[in-house]
């Protein structure tokens, strides 16, 4: 670190470098990605990296969307081949590649051995967490990366971590009250659920005094709420397959973008930017040497914010999360999908039609499984309800309805929930 208020001088320098700099990385990166993955060698086949060195010249580029890395995966597991997690890794098993983790779907990703390898560190920073400190990690550790994407970023910050990942609530009350941490990490409704158990234990938790949360909305009234409660919450924008994406600063204006990325906002479907301010989806580019996704579709919609952060962060900053480009949608911090939703109905030789409605507030969701069905059997319901456990990892409950009953408009998942 350089500065006090700043994670390091990266955040601070002039648009024009950032952009030079970002734009000078680039053609090395799309070379490298053609010669050390299977994936881009064919993606970009003819493709001359090095003339590839603008915004421009990106945008004619191919978007890669997360199902194809799904298809591509599904297409090497039945080719019985080795693992290259379906051509996009540029690691391969062993001790270049300490961990591999899993996704819905289920889209394995390469962990690797650089320090702070999500770079997570700086959102850390921003939420106002500094060496020396005692972080809560409550983001699982089994399967999804999210425990280890902060993990890392805090020991490349310089701190301590407690791996409470997810569950456990009182024992989780008890080690906060025990360990006396800065602050916690994870999805803000588990920090709620904590915060709330911890009243009815009638035990303080004076230490814990910010946050930084991710896997889900943030939506002000929980912001506020937990602000009440003596946290200063701050969010952060990241994924498996990219690591930290953007940041929020105490300026509260929009997340700030990472450094290690290029972001494109793009009308959702194509691959074309969008104007200045309007709604699209995001499209990144991740200079990891690693996993080097290039034009990789989110599916989530974000805008940019014109001017720069108060903070004197001067890259490009987006208004946050502002819904899916498709129907994928994340509940309770997972993904849940159209395909999962027709996994389920296809379980049940009953089901005509089924609609995923998720609904709530304040970042308590809550899953209503809807399905049209004929003559159905006693216990039809039950059973649904352990298909959605299974095949979700999260608890729903199921209501039968009418044949026909069902809107038409081919919506297969519904979010109901208010991000006010």
């Amino acid at each position: 670190m350089t500065t006090t208020t700043h994670y390091d001088t990266l955040e601070s320098r002039s648009p024009e470098q950032r952009e030079a700099a970002l734009m000078a990385a680039l053609p090395q990166q799309l070379a490298h990605a053609q010669a050390r993955t299977a994936a881009f060698a064919s993606i970009l086949t003819g493709v001359d990296a090095q003339a590839i060195n603008s915004r421009t010249a990106l945008a004619h580029l191919p978007v890669t969307r997360k199902h194809e890395l799904l298809e591509r995966q599904l297409a090497e597991r039945d080719a019985g081949g080795a693992n290259t997690f379906g051509g996009f890794s540029a690691l391969t098993y062993g001790a270049g590649m300490p961990q591999v983790f899993a996704s819905p779907g289920t889209i394995y990703e390469p962990g690797g051995t650089r320090k702070d390898y999500w770079r997570i560190a700086r959102a850390m920073y921003a939420a106002g967490f500094r060496p020396g400190q005692l972080i809560h990690n409550s983001f699982s550790y089994h399967f999804v990366p999210a425990g280890s994407m902060m993990e890392t970023g805090a020991h490349a910050l310089g701190c301590t971590v407690f791996p409470g990942g997810t569950g456990q609530t009182e024992q989780q009350v008890q080690a906060m009250a025990e360990l006396q941490p800065a602050g916690y990490v994870g999805t803000p409704s588990f920090l709620k659920i904590i915060v709330e158990k911890a009243a009815e234990m009638k035990v303080a938790l004076p230490s814990v005094t910010r946050a930084l949360v991710s896997g889900e909305a943030f939506p002000p009234s929980l912001r506020d709420w937990l602000g009440a409660h003596g946290i200063t919450g701050y969010q952060c924008y990241a994924s498996a397959d990219l690591g930290l994406i953007a940041y929020e600063t105490e300026a509260r204006e929009g997340l700030v973008l990472d450094e290690g990325v290029i972001v494109e906002i793009v009308r959702p479907g194509t691959g074309d930017p969008v104007a200045e301010g309007e709604v699209g989806e995001l499209v990144v580019t991740t200079l990891n040497p690693d996993y080097p996704l290039i034009r990789f579709g989110t599916g989530d919609l974000s805008a940019v914010l014109p001017g720069s952060c108060p903070t004197g962060r001067t890259n490009a900053r987006i208004k946050g999360w502002m819904g899916r480009a498709d129907q994928t949608i994340k509940v309770r911090g997972m993904f849940v999908h159209p395909g999962q939703v027709a996994t389920i109905a296809r379980r049940f030789p009953e089901v005509l039609k089924a609609r995923l409605v998720v609904s709530g507030e304040m970042a308590n969701d809550s899953m209503l499984f809807r399905v049209e069905a004929t003559s159905p059997p006693a216990g039809l319901e039950q059973r649904i309800s352990e298909a959605i456990r299974d095949v979700t990892k999260l608890r729903g409950t199921v209501e039968l309805v009418t044949p026909g009953s069902l809107p038409n408009d081919g919506k297969v998942i519904e979010d109901a929930r208010s991000y006010q």
